[in-house]
């Protein structure tokens, strides 16, 4: 098979999904060498996701500091914590809005593949829980939490300094509602779990880089986040 054969099949793909930007940041293809760490900052935003049945739908803005660990050359351990707050728009209300307060995350990337002209295939789970305070409006006590959860698939080519990557996902989110003690979970519209992924590493030197990604279709979002391999 061609070399490029992944990279194209993963481009007509996104050429399918169409361009919405959207789910947890896949952090792209460029991994930790075994036993070193590479760290950093980045800021999530989600800019709309819409709930399943009428419920409406759900932003969020997330700033974090993260950490990735490379178990070996080929699996990646990642792990953030910072903060962030949930917007939720009611169908019929008006949007309910969560000051800031705790946020973490996981997850783990797999190289799938690469090769001598640097065509890089990699698979990863991420998971982001958004935990703002509580809030009363009028009478009533609300309190929230925002779960993501997205499995991706990613190829990337290094083009001179830079390494553009896309790919496509699953996602999901879950808007988790309590009020006066009564708690309910919100799931996302599951007709709209699929999407696809663009991003781009762009070197400052050997070991630092600034990570830029959009994801799209299935939500609006995007991420920016400067890393050091340490």
């Amino acid at each position: 098979m061609p070399k490029n054969t992944v990279f194209t099949l993963c481009l007509l793909a996104m050429c399918t999904f169409g361009l919405k930007a959207q789910g947890a940041p896949c952090y792209g293809t460029r991994f930790p060498q075994e036993g070193t760490i590479v760290a950093g900052v980045q800021s999530y935003s989600l800019l709309s996701r819409y709930l399943e049945d009428d419920f409406g739908k759900v932003r969020s803005l997330q700033h974090f500091l993260l950490i990735s660990y490379g178990l070996t050359d080929w699996l990646s351990l990642d792990l953030k914590g910072g903060a962030g707050n949930i917007k939720q728009r009611p169908t019929t209300q008006s949007e309910i809005d969560y000051t800031s307060s705790f946020s973490g995350g996981y997850g783990f990337r797999v190289k799938l593949y690469e090769d001598e002209n640097n065509l890089k295939a990699v698979c990863g789970f991420q998971h982001i829980s958004v935990h703002p305070k509580k809030i009363h409006v009028n009478s009533d006590i609300h309190e929230a939490i925002l779960d993501d959860w997205q499995a991706s698939l990613l190829v990337s080519k290094d083009i001179g300094k830079v390494t553009p990557y896309l790919g496509v996902k699953w996602s999901r989110v879950d808007y988790i509602h309590k009020m006066n003690d009564v708690r309910k979970r919100r799931m996302s519209d599951l007709t709209k779990s699929l999407g696809g992924v663009l991003g781009l590493d762009i070197p400052f030197n050997e070991k630092t880089y600034l990570n830029l990604e959009a994801h799209f279709f299935d939500e609006q979002a995007f991420s920016i986040a400067l890393l050091y391999a340490i």
